[in-house]
């Protein structure tokens, strides 16, 4: 069932104030459990790049001197965090406040098209993974790197009734795997996918066909 816009409006308050902490929160993680999914994810990223869920900009040290980065996100005090890393490490990325489900930018604008760690939060993950495919340029690059549901059925259990709560505060899922929509839709050319930590955690490669 598609949210409400009073559920998109709590989420989206919850977001916001959760900026405060979310840097030390995801620090956690990434030391604890994601491993160096962020450096692998951004050391491949090439020419004019978009990170959609750009968040506080945890990435922005991560990506190559070389590239054009564009970053949005829905919360504008994340977006704030993000302008300030930005500045402290000399980078000079596009920032903008916008919806995943409804990207502005043109068709076929970007050579690679970032998300990290977002998809669990965006309402509609599999229309944000159609906008991510439509703003590709052919032969650009998708890369991926989320928290999914595992493999094994223990922890299965544990994330279903985490959901119970987490659904309804901030709109996170832990039972979605994007992958399984990308096969689905057969639109990008899956080309590596690596799965680690109970299955927790997968990071994706696929590339948007090249037209003859």
């Amino acid at each position: 069932m598609a949210p409400t816009d009073a559920q998109r409006a709590k989420w989206n308050r919850y977001w916001d104030k959760k900026s405060a902490s979310y840097d030390r929160e995801m620090g956690f993680f990434d030391r604890h459990l994601f491993g160096d999914s962020r450096q692998w994810v951004c050391s491949q990223a090439t020419g004019t790049v978009l990170e959609v869920a750009v968040g506080t900009g945890l990435n922005l040290g991560f990506y190559p001197d070389d590239i054009q980065l564009t970053g949005i996100d829905w919360s504008r005090p994340m977006l704030d965090l993000a302008e300030q890393r930005a500045a402290e490490l000399g980078r000079t990325p596009t920032l903008r406040q916008a919806d995943a489900h409804h990207l502005p930018f043109d068709d076929a604008s970007f050579d690679t098209v970032v998300c990290t760690f977002g998809l669990c939060a965006i309402p509609d993950h599999t229309q944000a993974l159609t906008e991510m495919t439509r703003v590709l340029r052919p032969g650009g690059k998708l890369l991926l790197v989320d928290h999914i549901r595992s493999s094994a059925a223990p922890v299965r259990v544990f994330q279903r009734a985490l959901e119970l709560f987490t659904v309804r505060l901030g709109g996170e899922h832990f039972l979605r795997r994007p992958l399984d929509h990308l096969r689905a839709v057969n639109v990008l050319d899956v080309e590596r996918v690596e799965r680690f930590k109970l299955g927790l955690i997968e990071r994706v490669v696929a590339h948007k066909p090249a037209t003859s």
